[in-house]
């Protein structure tokens, strides 16, 4: 909790979220208290409600990247966007505004209104909808352009050098990132930042002309155009792309990380609503421990001073329009709003060099009940509102950066040379960052970075998957972060590595973002009493690949190469059965692969799949498309595994894991079922979400039962649990945590569904299993002591429902023809390692009599 501040306290943020008025439900101004919904950033992280994402949503995120960047070339950058289609159903329309088919023609417009304006379409959406990129600033030759470029890869590569240049103190453009709309049902921003491309394309102010001689500004208009459409918060996948910047599963995810690469913004905002009065950030702590939180609190604070001032100037009260004043969470809340994960828009852009980096929340909530609920006229006024807040955000913004764009970059330019110095990071005090008030050590949050993570290729001849280990560092190349690999056998810190083997130097400039994606984390249950959302993450324990952390040592004269993407895995041998292990998401999905073309596989005791010599091309092109390897066997394999057709009442990030799997899916509820469901099209069912069989219509219900009784069930969670019992299936108590947990847990597994599975899974809302059956066999259990490795996770009032509790107790059962999970094996694509898990459960729970068969 804060223990000096500057200013009066204002009460702790969740309390304040519970009375936080996004604008009174009255059809007249109230007060921000006239609203009694909760206000809440992203939603509630456990989703009780069934997926229903199309397939074609899936397979563009999988297979879609962002647009490659184009050749260094002259500002501006004509670009004719053909239109879209008009849509009348476009969500946007009811509030008065711009639809998304209305955005091509107006950004054609804006081209044509001078020089300042270029155009650029970074990719597409989830729903198959055009991303746009618009930048503005002073006329560049193509000579000039690179030479740009030339600056900003001097700031990254070499930021000792380029904080000596005068060509960077005198030349340099300031970059800033304005990201709008990642919540589709957050509308305002786009059309606030059309409205700030216009006036900046046609002002011929002496500040204006400075601005864009001395910077390069940068609109991504709708980061989230399925939401925008649909008036839903997540994409067509169903995903909230401002959780997704770990993981970056999603095409508009990624298209905003190219953007942060391709720009090194030293400023960013990222508009959102609804929170009244506006919410600024910094944030209350905890604070991301890896970044060069000292650097970001200075600039962050700063500009957000002046946010709040322009958006109070715009005259808005509570008693004549329903809007509180602007509230910055550092200085006037205690907790509850923190930057500690980087799943978010400016907390990710902070590991790529961003100084300044806020979410914005606008004030008066236009989404939800209210969208539903209030008239046209009311919902049009919220909108102005929002809309000139947003602006007045940005317009702030850019006064920022004109007055000190020397600072910004500056500091942007420390980050880089720290991270490649293996510079001590700077703890954040009243002495280090003077101006920011009621500094105090609970915001003091470091690390202390390792020499280095080394991680074994893998492959047929180790133990650990090679798939896993070429993902992980594909994964961190694409997040720019620099990787080597051995070309010989090596000794780091008195161990030997085989060739081979990938080394991430913590001496680099994105060190950060390397240590965020690879480290453990930490057990933060004892800093502050809520967390805004996950705590703990990491794909260095989740992703299924060994990554070894290096604490100390030299690298100086090992035998090292940087590398631009993992080396191929992909393995046949040329004679023999083949043996495929069954570890690894992208070995299931060349299993099903393999299905889906009716080759005869068969399951081996150990878990694995034998695939017949016969079938020696169709492994081939399995093993080239999704990079595996096979490996020669004698073993026969027992019995026959079959195409699976899973009917799935799943969370959008489990359906999005399954059909990354390969698996033939059709999502089902609690509605679909009672609208009639043909289950004759189903081999097993997996419930985690939104199927509660006490709500089903009696036909409903004796429809599931009777699937029930002759098919396989994995659940997941609660709902899964509950089903369960209600079906009468595994005789196990489940016993529910504390719903707030989550993070990286240490798990001891003991069952064929999680041979070779990794020692660590992920929890949400963690359930564990005590009293078995008869019949019931445990898979894994949550390890003794406490199994917390990172993240928050404390004990309910009562003492209850906190790791102690879970200790030693089943994490996953199984028995018959049911497989129940008290993890979050396929947690928003985060625990990839995990995934396999959930598969062999299916498998054998379609495919079995009994799970004891299985192993």
């Amino acid at each position: 909790m804060r223990t000096k501040r500057s200013v009066p306290a204002r009460p702790a943020l969740i309390a304040a979220l519970a009375l936080a008025a996004a604008g009174s439900l009255l059809l007249a101004p109230g007060p921000a208290g006239a609203d009694p919904l909760p206000v809440t950033r992203e939603g509630s992280a456990v989703d009780d409600r069934a997926a229903r994402a199309p397939a074609s949503a899936a397979r563009r995120a999988l297979t879609a990247d962002a647009s490659p960047a184009a050749p260094t070339r002259s500002y501006p950058r004509r670009l004719a966007l053909a239109p879209d289609p008009e849509n009348p159903g476009d969500k946007s329309l009811k509030l008065g505004l711009t639809p998304y088919h209305a955005i091509a023609p107006k950004l054609n417009a804006l081209q044509r209104l001078g020089d300042r304006v270029s155009v650029e379409v970074t990719g597409r959406s989830a729903g198959g909808h055009r991303l746009y990129l618009v930048t503005v600033t002073a006329p560049e030759t193509t000579r000039q352009a690179r030479a740009q470029e030339r600056m900003r890869e001097l700031i990254e590569n070499a930021p000792a050098t380029a904080a000596t240049s005068r060509e960077i103190t005198r030349d340099y453009k300031t970059p800033v990132f304005v990201n709008s709309n990642i919540h589709g049902d957050e509308w305002e921003g786009t059309d606030a930042s059309l409205k700030v491309i216009e006036q900046l394309a046609t002002a011929k102010d002496a500040r204006t002309r400075d601005l864009l001689a001395h910077s390069r500004l940068y609109f991504n208009i709708t980061a989230n155009p399925d939401g925008r459409v649909a008036g839903t918060r997540a994409n067509a996948n169903g995903f909230d792309l401002n959780r997704d910047f770990v993981t970056a599963s999603q095409p508009e995810t990624r298209a905003m990380r190219q953007i942060e690469l391709g720009t090194q913004p030293a400023v960013l905002l990222d508009l959102h609503g609804y929170v009244n009065g506006t919410l600024i950030e910094p944030t209350t702590p905890p604070h991301g421990e890896n970044y060069e939180y000292d650097l970001f609190l200075k600039n962050t604070y700063a500009n957000a001073l002046g946010m709040e001032s322009a958006v109070n100037a715009l005259g808005y009260t509570p008693a004549k329009d329903g809007v509180q004043a602007a509230q910055i969470p550092f200085r006037d809340q205690e907790e509850g709003w923190d930057d500690w994960p980087p799943i978010f828009t400016p907390q990710y852009a902070a590991f790529h060099g961003t100084v300044a980096a806020h979410t914005v929340e606008i004030p008066l909530a236009v989404n939800n009940e209210e969208y539903d609920e209030l008239p046209v006229p009311e919902l049009r006024r919220r909108s102005a509102i929002n809309t000139a807040v947003a602006g007045a955000a940005i317009r702030a913004t850019l006064n920022h950066v004109r007055e000190h764009r020397g600072t910004l970059i500056t500091d942007q330019i420390e980050v880089f040379r720290r991270g490649a110095a293996g510079a001590a990071q700077v703890p954040v005090s009243p002495e280090t960052v003077p101006g920011v008030p009621g500094i105090g050590p609970e915001d003091v949050y470091t690390t202390t970075f390792p020499r280095a993570y080394v991680i074994p290729p893998g492959g047929a001849r180790t133990q650990r998957s090679g798939p896993a280990a070429a993902r992980l560092v594909d994964h961190l190349l694409a997040n720019d972060v620099r990787v080597t690999r051995a070309t010989r056998p090596f000794r780091l810190a008195g161990r030997t590595y085989p060739r081979g083997s990938y080394v991430v130097d913590l001496h680099q400039p994105k060190r950060g973002m390397a240590n965020a994606l690879l480290a453990d984390g930490r057990d933060i249950s004892g800093k502050v009493s809520v967390m805004y959302d996950i705590s703990g993450w990491s794909l260095g324990s989740l992703w299924g690949a060994t990554v070894e952390r290096v604490p100390s040592g030299s690298l100086r004269g090992a035998p090292l190469r940087p590398v631009g993407e993992a080396a191929p895995v992909a393995h046949v041998p040329a004679h023999g059965d083949l043996r495929l292990r069954l570890t690894d998401p992208r070995e299931i999905a060349a299993l099903n692969s393999l299905l889906r073309q009716g080759v005869l596989v068969r399951r081996a005791a150990d878990g694995s799949a034998i695939v017949p010599a016969s079938a020696r091309r169709e492994a081939r092109t399995a093993a080239r498309t999704h990079d595996v390897s096979f490996t020669a066997t004698r073993q026969s394999g027992t019995a026959p595994l079959h195409r699976l057709r899973v009917a799935a009442a799943v969370t959008p990030g489990e359906l999005f894991a399954l059909r990354e799997m390969g698996f033939d899916v059709t999502p089902v509820s609690t509605a679909v079922l009672n609208a009639g469901f043909d289950w004759s099209g189903a081999d097993v069912l997996f419930v985690s979400a939104g199927l509660d069989r006490p709500d089903l219509t009696e036909p409903a219900r004796q429809a599931l039962d009777s699937f029930l009784d002759g098919h396989g069930l994995v659940g997941r969670g609660a709902a899964g649990a509950a089903l369960n019992a209600a079906a009468g299936r595994l005789a196990v108590k489940p016993v529910e945590g504390n719903a707030d947990a989550n993070g990286v847990v240490r798990v001891r597994n003991s069952g064929g569904i999680t041979r070779d599975a990794p020692a660590r899974g992920f929890v949400y809302a963690p359930l564990w299993f005590t009293d078995p059956g008869p019949g019931v066999r445990v898979e894994q259990s949550y390890a003794a002591g406490n199994p917390l490795v990172s993240g928050h996770w404390q004990p309910l009032r009562d003492g209850s429902g906190g790791p102690a509790a879970a200790a030693g107790q089943a994490s996953v059962v199984s028995g018959g023809h049911t497989v129940l999970f008290g993890t979050e094996p396929l947690f928003r694509d985060h625990p990839k390692g995990e995934f396999p898990q959930v598969a062999r459960a299916l498998f054998t729970v379609a495919h079995s009599a009994s799970v004891k068969e299985s192993g």
